[in-house]
C-alpha cells in the first residue's frame, strides 16, 4: 500500500511538473502549509557530513537513520522548534572493499563509539529569521556524550497545505552548519596545527529534509 501510494504521488507530481508543457493557464493550488506539529520524511531526507580527506578532497557521508519533529509556524518563525534524534550506528561510508568494515570502525570506540553513545541528538534553542524564507536555528547538539551549540543555516523551500494523493501538508528545507569534532572528544586522526595530514576536526553538515503533516481523520 506504501508502495502504491508513493508512486501515486510521484504520477501527480509529474503531472504537476508537466503542466505548463500542456499549455494549461495555472499551476494546481494545494494550498499553503498550516501551524502544527510534523514530522520529518525519511524518504526525502539525507544527512551528509563532510571532512578534508589529507587536503585532497572533501569526504562525503551520510546517516540513513533519522528523525525529527517540527513544531512549525508559518507566520512565527521565531517560535518554531526542532527536535532532531539520528542513530550513531546508522553511518554509511559506501566503502567500497567488503575487507574492510569501515562503517564498523568509525561508529566503534575509536570513533563514535556507537554502542555507548548510541543517538546523536539536536534540540533548537532559537530561530532567528534572516530573510523572507531563511533563518539561523541554534541549538544543543549531543554527540559523543557531549553537547555543544551549534547554529545551522536553514532556507525553506516551500511545500504545500494538502495533496490530495500525499499524506496531507508537506515543506521542504535545505541547511548547512559546521562544527569542530574535537569540541565533542572525538579528535581521531585529525591532523596537527598547520598540517593537513589526516582527517579534518572541522566537520561540515549538509541536510536536505522534507516534513509532513498528516491530514485530521474523517
Amino acid at each position: 500500500m506504501a508502495r502504491l501510494r508513493n508512486t501515486l504521488w510521484g504520477a501527480a507530481l509529474a503531472a504537476t511538473v508537466l503542466l505548463p508543457v500542456t499549455g494549461r493557464a495555472e499551476d494546481p493550488d494545494f494550498g499553503q502549509p498550516m501551524a502544527g506539529e510534523y514530522q520529518l520524511d525519511p524518504g526525502h531526507t539525507r544527512l551528509l557530513f563532510r571532512v578534508s580527506h589529507l587536503g585532497f578532497s572533501n569526504y562525503t557521508a551520510e546517516f540513513t537513520d533519522v528523525s525529527a519533529t517540527l513544531a512549525f509556524d508559518p507566520d512565527q518563525p521565531a517560535a518554531m522548534r526542532l527536535t532532531a534524534r539520528v542513530a550513531a550506528a546508522s553511518l554509511e561510508t559506501h566503502y567500497p572493499d567488503p575487507a574492510l568494515d569501515f562503517n564498523g570502525l568509525l561508529t566503534g570506540p575509536d570513533v563514535l563509539d556507537a554502542a555507548q553513545f548510541p543517538e546523536i541528538t539536536f534540540a533548537s534553542t532559537e530561530v532567528r529569521p534572516t530573510g523572507a524564507t531563511s533563518a539561523e536555528v541554534v541549538g544543543d547538539l549531543t554527540l559523543h556524550g557531549v553537547t555543544q551549540p551549534v547554529t545551522l543555516a536553514v532556507t525553506y523551500n516551500g511545500g504545500w497545505g494538502d495533496m490530495p494523493m500525499d499524506l496531507g501538508a508537506r515543506i521542504g528545507f535545505s541547511a548547512t552548519g559546521a562544527f569542530d569534532r574535537s569540541a565533542f572528544g572525538v579528535g581521531f586522526g585529525a591532523p596537527a596545527p598547520g598540517s593537513t595530514l589526516g582527517v579534518s576536526d572541522r566537520v561540515e553538515v549538509i541536510i536536505e529534509t522534507e516534513f509532513t503533516k498528516a491530514r485530521p481523520a474523517n
